[in-house]
């Protein structure tokens, strides 16, 4: 997708987006950020969206935010501003291809349900790679295409089309997020509802 279909796309979903993908993706959240908060230190959330797992930190992390998207940064002030959320630090309009941090800078990095809505999603992965510290985590939760032709993979590819409508690709491969060198894969699980999201955890090396 390109960021002009992601910017679009998104302010369309901010007003809804909690009690719709919200709900459905809830499990993931819970997943990144248990781990984050058993990690401590510092953490950035990339594509933080309406900061739907703001909440979920551990008061003592320092919790930094970015996204691209205008609209779903100014839902996710708000929730920070009324929950009084004294552990987010930062929440940062920014594209996630060409991050604005040094080297080395985050504990645990985290992607949750939004590397199948960037473009270039192989950079995005070099640059959470970039600024992770070497033995550091990142942690992403998201949708990715079915193998072989089972019913889900035929709806994965009736849907992959309407990518720029729907607001990510249905038919998102796995192998798009594991290659770069720096990262190896530790953990894999699949998550609620149905499997349908996978939680991968992936240790910064080297």
């Amino acid at each position: 997708m390109e960021l002009d279909a992601v910017a679009k796309s998104y302010a369309r979903w901010a007003p809804v987006y909690d009690r719709t993908f919200g709900a459905i993706t809830h499990a993931g959240r819970r997943r990144a950020t248990g781990f984050a908060n058993r990690v401590g230190g510092t953490v950035l959330e990339v594509g933080v969206g309406t900061g739907l797992a703001l909440p979920f930190y551990a008061p003592h992390m320092q919790v930094t935010g970015i996204d691209f998207s205008e609209d779903m940064l100014a839902k996710a002030r708000e929730k920070v501003a009324e929950q009084r959320l004294t552990h987010v630090r930062q929440l940062r309009q920014m594209d996630a291809r060409d991050l604005d941090f040094a080297d080395a800078t985050f504990d645990t990095v985290c992607a949750m349900h939004i590397l199948s809505v960037v473009p270039e999603p192989e950079q995005v992965m070099a640059e959470m790679a970039r600024v992770c510290r070497p033995g550091g985590h990142v942690l992403i939760t998201n949708h990715f295409a079915a193998e072989g032709r089972s019913a889900m993979a035929r709806i994965e590819r009736l849907f992959a089309p309407l990518s720029d409508l729907l607001g990510w690709h249905s038919d998102f491969a796995r192998a798009r997020v594991l290659g770069d060198p720096r990262l190896e894969l530790v953990e894999e699980d699949g998550l609620p509802p149905l499997g349908m999201m996978t939680y991968l955890r992936l240790r910064r090396i080297g």
